[in-house]
């Protein structure tokens, strides 16, 4: 699995309120979204790459998810939006193949080079919450990875270790988008971490997951 294999999420959210963070700068801004799929991509390969098929039925802390279900759920989301980041319509439901392991690293490919795809990140995606700024959209595929990614190495006993700046970066985008899409199910409501927390699993809390 390549770094572009592994560098996407996700359903994206479904309140029209988020498309409106488009129109405003954030504060996760100082490193450009691709060099943050580009951190992101090796985080995600070595966690997918550790998960034998034994562990796939096992919880995880994203509410309501197996580790299928994290998969399954990061396979259709990459293979509905990559339409999306090529200015296509995104399609309305995915179905998602049985073998999520050997689904994972293509469906994410397709969505990641057609967000590196020549002025994706300039054009307006036509997502089920309303029209976004397509360089806002990317950043929700980064977010809901990196976090997902946790899940799963929570889950399957992983260690987790993205990059400091990674993470600031996108928790300080989450402090801003994830409160108008806390309708417990896109986003839970924020969790109070406990002070040995690492910054991931601030991260996390702040998404409602307990950490």
């Amino acid at each position: 699995m390549t770094d572009a294999d592994v560098a996407g999420l996700i359903e994206l959210g479904r309140d029209r309120e988020a498309a409106a963070l488009g129109a405003a700068p954030t504060r996760g801004a100082h490193m450009d979204v691709l060099s943050q799929l580009d951190e992101l991509g090796p985080l995600l390969a070595e966690v997918v790459g550790g998960i034998s098929p034994a562990q796939l039925d096992d919880p995880t802390p994203c509410a309501d998810f197996t580790v299928r279900g994290v998969l399954g759920h990061m396979v259709g989301g990459a293979t509905a939006f990559a339409a999306a980041f090529r200015g296509e319509a995104a399609a309305n439901a995915v179905a998602v193949p049985d073998d999520v392991l050997a689904a994972f690293g293509p469906a994410l490919t397709s969505l990641v080079a057609s967000i590196r795809s020549p002025g994706a990140l300039d054009r307006t995606v036509s997502a089920p919450f309303g029209e976004v700024p397509a360089s806002t959209f990317a950043r929700f595929v980064v977010l809901d990875g990196l976090v997902h990614g946790w899940d799963l190495a929570t889950s399957t006993g992983q260690a987790y270790e993205p990059p400091d700046a990674l993470v600031a970066e996108v928790t300080a985008f989450a402090t801003e988008a994830v409160p108008p899409l806390r309708d417990g199910q896109t986003f839970g409501a924020a969790v109070d971490a406990p002070p040995s927390a690492t910054p991931i699993e601030r991260l996390a809390a702040l998404t409602g997951r307990r950490v």
